[in-house]
């Protein structure tokens, strides 16, 4: 297991810590309020490779550290200077980055505070749960400068939200205030004002209590069953029990709760 508070940096802008069972990866662009550039795009990606084959992390948390925004989205100035062949090269980059945190095998949960739009708002949404400060806005405003939401959005927020209010935000490119945002299913815990960090966090330290095993099987059926029929997820969910019953975390879970002690998870 890493020690707390080691750290490791991707790139200039991206910073992986760990405290314990639980690893945050930190947006560190302030000076552009973390908009996602080629670099800051492929340091997202290392960083996602890295905490995939990290085994004693049980959940990442993505952090930013502006005081003002989670992540404001693409860098429009980089794109400005674009010609059609630089964005044709730069999509698998961008794609890559997105897809990193959304495949991370362990539980995911976004800390946002403040702007958290178009690619910013999908870094949010490729994880699992979403802490919002009072301060957060959130949307996914790409029709208005002429392109779709292209980190995810078109398919993560109906599986939020459903079609129809996914329709409306994206149709009408409009930002959401928090409060609206957690009424309308866009984050799931809102919390007081700078409190977005810690509050994650400590969610995710109790998360992490809980057999490594169980929850990568757990994340997996949840994702793997989302959109099939009932018989069909049953299977998936028959496959992920089938993954944990006989692992070593399951044996030490029986034995601890028997034994009226917290369990040592063997995490395999």
């Amino acid at each position: 297991m890493a020690e707390q508070g080691d750290e490791r940096r991707f790139g200039e802008h991206v910073v992986v810590r760990r405290h314990a069972y639980v690893a945050e990866l930190a947006l560190d662009r302030p000076k552009a309020m973390n908009a996602v550039s080629t670099e800051m795009a492929r340091s997202i990606a290392a960083a996602c490779a890295h905490l995939a084959a990290d085994r004693d992390a049980r959940v990442t948390v993505v952090t930013s550290t502006h005081e003002r925004a989670f992540c404001v989205g693409a860098d429009l100035k980089e794109r400005n200077s674009f010609t059609d062949a630089d964005l044709v090269r730069q999509r698998p980059v961008a794609r890559a980055a997105y897809t990193g945190v959304l495949e991370l095998p362990m539980p995911t949960i976004a800390a946002v505070h403040g702007f958290a739009l178009g690619g910013g708002f999908e870094l949010a949404l490729s994880c699992d749960l979403i802490v919002a400060d009072s301060t957060a806005v959130v949307g996914l405003p790409e029709v208005s400068v002429g392109v779709i939401p292209g980190g995810g959005g078109t398919q993560l927020l109906p599986r939020r939200v459903g079609a129809a209010r996914a329709a409306e935000l994206i149709f009408t490119a409009r930002r959401l205030e928090a409060a609206e945002a957690r009424d309308a299913g866009l984050i799931d815990e809102l919390v007081p004002e700078g409190r977005d960090r810690e509050e994650a966090l400590a969610l995710a330290g109790r998360i992490a209590a809980n057999s490594p095993v169980g929850l990568r099987a757990a994340k997996r059926a949840l994702r793997l069953g989302q959109g099939l029929d009932l018989r069909a997820g049953l299977e998936v969910e028959d496959a992920a029990w089938r993954s944990v019953a006989f692992s070593g975390d399951r044996a030490e879970g029986v034995a601890a709760f028997n034994e009226k002690r917290s369990p040592q998870w063997p995490g395999e």
